[in-house]
């Protein structure tokens, strides 16, 4: 299905100039033919009337094929089923009366801009025009932002996460939209549970050692905390993918929400806080050594004093006890001799 839009369409104002003209018309035309039947008027006067209360009868018909469009709205028509094209950009337009608009996303409401309101007033007429069939039947072509609730996935190394993401996205292809998929909004909300699935699989929540995130055979540094860029450019690849059939294109894809999972989240918390004290330590045992090695050098440079290898490892144990410590030293003054 391809899409065909309208432009010769864009004439309301003047047929309904012409429709008020005529309907007018009619109702003199008939006022003034309808006494005179029951004096046998000629032939002509007599069709004429007749056609005049036909069109007073029916002249609200052509009214409507009357549409007005805002800017970055669309209308799919059909008649009598057959697709014939779509009204696009803002203006007053005029078409067959009996087209029909098609939009079948008209009453869904998801979790997006353009579906929620904060005033209490709109959602319940929203939800009265949902109930009543009066919903609109126009496509908006403006960016939506879609945020999809948080889902629950275990990454590669199995531990459970939960990320939720916010995808900006728009209608492109109208006809797609409105013909290809039953409902183009369920469509992508759909699609954007499942290639969150698929791509959150592949990486470590962390990074972690010998995991290969991008399918080259080597292992990398990839993880859902760090490479977050890398991550929401995939899960939008992946979505693309996928909805391109619906008429649909996807602009951004940004990770909102990441964390473990609650029931994990204390222990993992745990193991962070274990991993960062190794680290921490690890620095100040290699920062420790080398001014060990420092002082050693320097002593025995200038010959300030001379040690044997007994005192020089009593030195360093007392000087890595003293730079490697969470207190304090309490330092005890030699007054006697070196010995």
């Amino acid at each position: 299905m391809k899409e065909k839009e309208l432009n010769h369409s864009k004439n309301g104002m003047a047929m309904l100039l012409l429709f008020l003209v005529l309907f007018v018309a009619a109702i003199g035309g008939a006022g003034y033919g309808l006494p005179l039947l029951s004096e046998s008027p000629p032939v002509p006067m007599v069709i004429l009337t007749v056609v005049c209360i036909i069109w007073v009868l029916t002249g609200w018909i052509p009214f409507m094929g009357l549409k007005v469009l805002k800017p970055q709205e669309a209308l799919v028509l059909t008649l009598f089923g057959r697709y014939i094209g779509t009204l696009k950009g803002e203006g007053f337009y005029f078409v067959n009366p009996f087209c029909s608009a098609i939009n079948p996303a008209a009453g869904t409401r998801l979790n997006q801009s353009g579906d929620v309101s904060g005033n209490p007033a709109s959602a319940a007429r929203d939800v009265i025009a949902d109930m009543t069939g009066g919903a609109s039947k126009k496509i908006s072509l403006k960016i939506m932002t879609l945020n999809n609730t948080r889902q629950k996935i275990n990454d590669c190394l199995g531990n459970p996460v939960e990320i939720g993401i916010a995808v900006m996205w728009r209608v492109v292809d109208t006809a797609k939209a409105a013909f290809q998929v039953d409902n183009y909004k369920e469509y992508l909300s759909l699609q954007c549970d499942s290639a969150l699935r698929n791509i959150v699989r592949l990486y470590p929540y962390d990074t972690a050692p010998n995991i290969d995130t991008t399918g080259d055979g080597m292992a990398d540094d990839g993880s859902l905390r760090g490479s977050s860029e890398i991550v929401a450019s995939r899960i939008r690849d992946e979505i693309q993918q996928k909805v391109s059939e619906a008429g649909l294109e996807i602009l951004e894809a940004r990770i909102t929400y990441l964390a473990y999972a609650p029931e994990i989240a204390a222990v993992m918390l745990q193991r962070q806080q274990a991993t960062a004290v190794v680290d921490a330590r690890k620095v100040i045992v290699d920062s420790a050594v080398g001014m060990v090695e420092m002082a050693l050098e320097r002593l025995a440079e200038k010959n300030t004093v001379l040690l044997d290898e007994e005192r020089k490892a009593a030195m360093v144990s007392n000087l890595l006890v003293v730079l490697c410590a969470n207190r304090d030293a309490q330092p005890v003054v030699n007054s006697g001799s070196l010995y």
